[in-house]
């Protein structure tokens, strides 16, 4: 005879989910604030790559994302 108990629990909970897309929406929020930049004139440099946005803000936002992310793999 075969036993068929098969364990049907996920993995994470609920909340570990939860955090998971908040920790996804965060590093998506980090990638749309280092775009842009761009100009239309080649011939012309733009100094806007090297503002405060791209340069500390958006890899710091970036980084808590990617925190919050591990924080939900390790929540119990």
């Amino acid at each position: 005879m075969e036993n068929n108990n098969h364990n049907t629990e996920f993995v994470f909970a609920k909340t570990n989910y939860i955090f998971l897309l908040i920790g996804l929406a965060i590093i998506a929020l980090g990638f749309i604030l280092m775009s842009g930049g761009g100009n239309d004139d080649p011939t012309k440099f733009n100094d806007a790559i090297f503002n405060f946005q791209r340069i500390k803000l958006a890899p710091t936002v970036v980084f808590a994302g990617f925190g919050v992310i591990i924080y939900a793999i390790l929540k119990k």
